[in-house]
């Protein structure tokens, strides 16, 4: 079965740090992407950015380019989510999110779920 746990979450000033990680469980993630996407009350859970765990190819939304960067340690069956330049506007809960195949932007192509870390961002 597999199981995805985010951590890293928290509050940060506008202009700071913060890097998420991903431990996934339960399967070999080498034919699977991984991916990132976020959530705020009242809205539609939106693609953050996605990496192919076997290529390393990764793709992001226009809103975090040059802010943000996905990696994944494959030793440690762990992705990350470093983001830097924060604004209040990432304020969300995160989530990470798995499917077998390349990297996809859409909610409803990911088959597994993590239960998500709250990200503030203050002005």
């Amino acid at each position: 079965q597999v199981q995805l746990v985010e951590s890293g979450g928290g509050l940060v000033q506008a202009g700071g740090s913060l890097r998420l990680s991903c431990a996934a469980s339960g399967r070999t993630f080498s034919k699977y992407a991984m991916g990132w996407f976020r959530q705020v009350p009242g809205k539609e859970r939106e693609f953050v950015a996605a990496i192919n765990w076997n290529t390393g190819t990764t793709s992001y939304s226009d809103s975090v380019k040059g802010r943000f960067t996905i990696s994944r340690d494959s030793a440690k069956n762990t992705v990350y989510l470093q983001m830097n330049s924060l604004k209040p506007e990432d304020t969300a809960v995160y989530y990470c999110a798995a499917r077998r195949g390349g990297t996809s932007p859409y909610t409803g192509e990911y088959n597994y779920w993590g239960q998500g870390t709250q990200v503030t961002v203050s002005s």
